[in-house]
């Protein structure tokens, strides 16, 4: 099977997480899977107003963070995948700044310098992006980055999928989730457009909703410092807030069963893990289920913070 690539979330996020982790990552390969590798790093600092998707906290040095993700090679990502953006938002000076600093990240991965890349071909940096007058801007003023289709535009219909993969602008599209289970229509797809999707694994969102947009939207505005009511989640379960063993349950979820039996046999090399607006506890664990082989979880588990006078209560 060809090798499958994990797109994770909390880039500035959970800044201190991957620090303790991708030293693990690289010097005990024996404690993951040999059939995946780490394709990206996704998320937006604290108050960035082309972010979207969630309301950004992250609070980590941009500097810091770009240099980190060159050490080991991995490919950053910019989520600016707010909506809502209009021309007077295009000349924003941190976004521009966070701009002109990834897009001269050189990762190494192009030419297999370093020895940590992920073999993805995605040398530097990329941006998630939902706005296509937010895309044409960067793509003009910063010809370096790559970019991907969010999963914030909710694209159910499977021909406007479709349509979305044959724009050339995109090197990847992030489908609803609900489409991911559509292997009739999935597997039809043609070997180019199989490269460029990304599957949402790990959605714990009502597989019911009507209101996704809306909450997309909501984020956006907040981001932008609009004054507006939080969103009212309209899933019958909200009151439990995010639950991976719900999200386990979920009829569009995609398990690492899932991914080796029937996705990366069909062709669909590359996952999204979702959870930047998690704790770092729980991005730990997607971590050991997604990559992780189980007799190495505890192991991981005491690098990164379990030890013998660690008390929970």
């Amino acid at each position: 099977m060809e090798k499958v690539f994990y797109h994770l979330p909390g880039l500035f996020e959970f800044y201190d997480l991957y620090k303790a982790f991708l030293p693990l990552w690289r010097d005990h390969r024996e404690y993951f899977y040999d059939w995946c590798d780490i394709g990206s790093i996704y998320g937006a600092p604290r108050d960035c107003i082309w972010g979207g998707g969630r309301v950004g906290f992250g609070d980590a040095e941009p500097e810091k963070v770009a240099a980190l993700v060159k050490e080991y090679g991995i490919s950053a990502r910019l989520t600016f995948s707010n909506s809502l953006i209009r021309e007077e938002h295009l000349a924003d000076v941190e976004c521009n700044a966070l701009c002109r600093m990834f897009e001269s990240v050189d990762t190494g991965l192009a030419d297999g310098r370093n020895g940590a890349g992920n073999g993805a071909g995605l040398n530097g940096a990329g941006i998630i992006v939902h706005s296509d007058l937010l895309l044409d801007y960067i793509r003009t003023k910063y010809p370096g980055f790559y970019f991907i289709s969010s999963t914030t535009k909710v694209i159910t219909d499977f021909e406007q999928f479709v349509a979305e993969l044959n724009r050339d602008e995109f090197r990847y599209v992030v489908p609803d989730f609900r489409l991911n289970r559509q292997f009739d229509k999935l597997n039809a797809l043609t070997d180019a457009q199989k490269q460029k999707v990304e599957f949402l694994c790990n959605e714990c969102c009502w597989f019911g909703c009507y209101d996704r947009k809306a909450c997309y939207e909501n984020v956006s505005r907040k981001s932008l410092g609009e004054d507006c009511a939080d969103h009212k989640c309209v899933s019958p379960t909200a009151q439990r807030g995010y639950r991976f063993s719900d999200a386990m349950k979920n009829p569009g979820f995609i398990g690492i069963d899932d991914i080796q039996n029937v996705y990366a046999p069909a062709g669909f090399r590359h996952f999204k893990i979702e959870g930047r607006s998690l704790g770092s506890a729980i991005i730990l664990e997607f971590l050991l289920y997604y990559i992780t082989k189980p007799e190495h979880q505890l192991k991981v588990r005491e690098e990164i913070y379990l030890d013998s006078s660690l008390d929970l209560f």
